[in-house]
């Protein structure tokens, strides 16, 4: 699960997205990954393993990440995913998809006035 404050789960696909997205800078390690989104995202999102790990293994069998076995900066030894071009691809899609939903709700929103 990825907690957005109070325990708010996010859109279904939106992990996904995130991943990918942060793929885009460099391979990173599961645990790199789920530090990385917490970073950016100045600790409003937390990727627990329990959500983190299957959806690598499902970005892996999607094809659009593929991984290898590297040492980490602390010699230990880890899974390092890397984006693939279907996965950039997919990356696109998801993310133009995330903004017109988010527009979308933006206007409900601004429709509502001052009630909201």
């Amino acid at each position: 699960m990825v907690s957005v404050m109070a325990k708010t789960e996010l859109m279904p696909g939106t992990l996904d997205m995130l991943i990918l997205t942060t793929l885009t800078r460099a391979p990173l390690h599961g645990y790199a990954i789920a530090q990385s989104i917490k970073r950016i995202s100045d600790d409003v999102l937390t990727v627990e393993e329990g959500s983190l790990y299957p959806a690598l293994q499902r970005l892996l069998l999607q094809g659009w990440v593929r991984a290898e076995w590297r040492r980490t900066e602390t010699n230990r030894r880890a899974r390092f995913y890397t984006l693939t071009a279907a996965g950039r691809k997919q990356l696109g899609l998801e993310v133009s998809q995330f903004r017109q939903m988010v527009e979308a709700i933006g206007r409900v929103l601004e429709d509502a006035g001052e009630v909201v």
